[in-house]
């Protein structure tokens, strides 16, 4: 069973120490939905939310929050993001958004964090800016569906678990 990495020999929290890690190339995709009326994806897709265009303020919000990580999750190492980019793609089905977060970092240290924060808020400002017309709205699941890099290697949804640390 792997350990976990954030927790000393005394069950104290820690941060953990990258320092003897190889910089490698570091890439992690999350995935997440919003789920809405169809009429609430219909107003989106027009462009009529009374707070504006949501599409376009979801990214950069997103973006923005994959920069602040490290001040929003206290174990997280600040790192030096080489791409944050979000993906926003109308789903009739659901219906709702499906919300794709892609970072990468050429650094001792994953991005995943980085990934889940900028789909999280994403999905989390779609949920603010159409919440006038439509309070029911539904986020998740928000899940890594793939990452490379580091020791772990590349790893995607269906792989089974990344134990060995990244």
């Amino acid at each position: 069973m792997a350990k976990l990495t954030h927790i000393n020999k005394s069950g104290e929290a820690q941060m953990v120490d990258v320092g003897n890690k190889k910089i490698s190339s570091r890439v992690a995709i999350v995935e997440g939905c919003v789920k809405m009326q169809h009429q609430t994806l219909t107003m989106i897709k027009s462009g009529n939310a009374k707070k504006g265009d949501v599409i376009a303020t979801a990214r950069i919000a997103g973006i923005m929050a994959a920069k602040k990580t490290a001040e929003l999750i206290p174990l997280c190492h600040p790192i030096g993001l080489s791409k944050v980019s979000l993906e926003i793609e109308f789903d009739n089905s659901l219906p709702g958004l499906i919300v794709r977060a892609t970072t990468k970092v050429e650094g001792k240290t994953g991005v995943e964090m980085e990934a889940l924060t900028a789909c999280s808020v994403a999905c989390l400002t779609i949920y603010d800016m159409a919440k006038a017309v439509d309070r029911g709205m539904e986020i998740g699941p928000v899940r890594l569906i793939e990452k490379s890099g580091g020791k772990s290697g590349h790893w995607k949804i269906g792989d089974g678990d990344a134990t060995n640390g990244t």
